[in-house]
This record gives structure tokens, sequence and C-alpha cells, in this order.
């Protein structure tokens, strides 16, 4: 592909990137909206945010299908597809008996999109993937500005109205994108999922899902005890802002610090944020977890290349994500009923156990490593 068309194909693989990021994030400030209007508590809205990684799971591996049969192009028009779908269900429909399978076919659609933008890159980039691919974590990062400003817009109805817009405009950088002059062939390899590398990738990514997952749910009801609805998406807008430059900066740091580091900071700002009702101590913790998120996912995101390479990276690809989609299933859903059962403090403890799978996989990953 000639320098000009690969940089245009780049750049509408970082906005599919933001887009996508969009669909994740503007359930945030909508969560307070649908529980007054459906009368739920938190268990239940932590469970709407639920089913968007349980369709997750669903579509990683029908996006990997689609990769190793066809290529990235046809994948991100159907996923756009799908999510479009979504939208049309909280535009049109009404009560949770519509929301929870629009939703859920959002999810389906993310995983369709994040595996298309990911072998997307792959296919034009190979020699360059961890580069090229942490700059779509920043996207994603960055993208997830625009969720929390759609969100803001004010009742159910009108963010999606919003982000259906968007998907229009993903249409056309699908479009644009068309097929790499000559279109790589990705294999799996099964035996690089028991590679110490590989398990410390998983669970930090786990740590990154689970916090987003209580983030995106039942701190956002923790937060709307204070907060309207317009300043709930400011503050996670700016928080994303602050997750980009992080992601950005860390490609440039060693993944396994990078990822130590980021680990740490979620679990501790979660557990502050979720103990406290205080809006000025909100605030600052916040941008601590902002800086969190993107050491995270960016050092988690090169344990797994230097574990697995680009050749072989279908099925690593799909088991990470669905770890991912674990975590963000399981996030709102623990820290939901543990909110519930508990108060708003007990949402701390997700991100305090992601934290020890962390340390026990650097644990087995550095044992291995001396025993070499």
């Amino acid at each position: 592909m000639r320098g000009g068309a690969s940089r245009a194909a780049f750049a509408c693989l970082l906005g599919l990137a933001a887009l996508d990021a969009a669909g994740y994030s503007v359930i945030a400030p909508v969560v307070p909206a649908i529980a007054r209007r459906t009368d739920s508590g938190p268990a239940l809205v932590g469970a709407l945010v639920t089913i968007f990684a349980v369709g997750q799971l669903v579509g990683y591996p029908l996006a990997g299908r689609g990769i190793r049969r066809r290529h990235a192009a046809v994948v991100l028009g159907a996923a756009l597809a799908l999510v479009a779908v979504g939208d049309l269900g909280f535009v049109l429909g009404d009560g949770l008996g519509v929301y929870f399978p629009s939703r859920f076919l959002q999810g389906i659609g993310a995983g369709g999109l994040w595996m298309g933008i990911t072998f997307g890159v792959l296919e034009r980039y190979p020699d360059d993937a961890y580069r090229r691919l942490s700059q779509v974590t920043a996207a994603y990062s960055l993208g997830s500005v625009a969720g929390p400003a759609i969100g803001a817009i004010g009742g159910v109805r009108g963010p999606f109205v919003a982000h259906l817009a968007l998907i229009a405009a993903g249409a056309g950088a699908v479009v644009a994108i068309g097929t790499p002059e000559s279109p790589a062939r990705f294999g799996s390899d099964r035996a690089a999922l028991r590679t110490p590398g590989f398990l410390l990738a998983c669970a930090g990514i786990l740590a990154v899902a689970l916090s987003l997952g209580t983030l995106e749910g039942p701190l956002a009801l923790h937060f709307g005890s204070h907060l309207s609805q317009s300043r709930i998406g400011a503050v996670y807008a700016a928080t994303a802002i602050v997750v980009g430059i992080s992601a950005a900066a860390a490609a440039r740091l060693p993944w396994r610090p990078a990822l130590a580091a980021g680990v740490a900071l979620l679990s501790a700002c979660v557990a502050v944020v979720a103990a406290t009702d205080t809006i000025a101590i909100w605030l600052p913790v916040l941008a601590l977890l902002g800086i969190g998120f993107g050491l995270a996912e960016t050092g988690s995101l090169g344990v797994l290349l230097e574990a697995v390479g680009t050749a072989r990276m279908v099925l690593a690809m799909v088991v990470w994500s669905q770890v991912w989609g674990i975590g963000y299933l399981a996030g709102p859903a623990a820290g939901g009923g543990l909110a519930q059962a508990f108060g708003a403090w007990a949402i701390g403890l997700v991100s305090l156990a992601a934290a020890l799978v962390v340390a026990a996989a650097f644990a087995f990953s550095a044992r291995e490593r001396a025993a070499r």
C-alpha cells in the first residue's frame, strides 16, 4: 500500500477505534436516567452494563473466524451494523426488556470492531505492531471522551441518536479502508496460551476491565448522588483524556513496569473514590485513575505481543479480549452487588482482588524466567 493510502487507512482505523470507545462509555452518564426511568437499583443497572460484555464474549470469536476467512474490512462492516441496531433499540424502545437485548447487540458489534481494528493494523504494519497498536489504544482512550459527552446530552434516547449519527460516518471509514494489496494470513498457536507472558497479559487486562466496569456501572451511580448527568459526563470525559495521554506515553516505557504501576494505581484509586463522598477528592483521584488505565492497558498489550508475536496472534487475541470481556462483565455485577449489600465503599474490593491476581501472575512469570 502506498504511503498516502496507508496513512489514510490508519487514520480511518484510529477513527473507528474512537467510535468504538464512544459506544462503550456512552452508557455511564445515562445510567442514572435509566435507573430512574425503570426504577432499578445498582444490581440491575450493573447487569445492564454487564450484558454488553456478554455480547463482546460472543463477538470476539465470531470476528476471529471472519478475520481468518476474509479480512478486517468485512468484519468491521458487520460489526458497525450490529452496533447501529443496538442504538435503534435505545432510540425506539422503552424499558429494560428492550435495553438489555440492544446493549447485548452493541457488545457483539464492539467485539467485532476491536478485532477488525486490531487485525486491520496488523495486516498493514506487522513490523511496527506495538507502536501502531499503542496509538490505537490511545485513540480508544481519547474516543472515550466522546462517549460521556454524548451521554451528557440528557435522557435515554438522545445520546443514542447522536451515537447512531457517528455510525454513519464510521461506515464511510470502513469503505475508505478497503483491502490491503497483499492481505496477511494470520494463524493461531494454542501452546502460546500456556506461556507465563500470556498469562500475565491476561491478568493485566482483567484488572483493567474490572476497574473500567466498576467505573461505568456502580461508581457512576455513586457519583450520581452528588453530580448531575452532564457533570458525570464531563468528569468521565476529562478522565478519558488523561487515559489517552497516559496510553501514548506508556508506549515508550518498559512493558512490565508500566503494567505493574498501572494496576497499582487502579486498585488504589477505585478504592478511594468508592469510599469517599467528596467531589474535591474524586477529581484528582480520577486523574490518577486515568493514568493507571493508560499504563496498565498498554503494558498488557506489550506483554501479549512479546509472548505471542503477530503471525500466530488470532487465538491469543481472541482469548485475551475475552478475558477483558469477562472482567468488564464481572466488574459491574460484583461491584453493584457489593454496593447494594454493604455500601459504595465495597466497590473497591473488586479492583483490589484484581491487583492480587496480577501480583500472582508476576510472581509466576518471575519464577519461570529465573528457572531459564
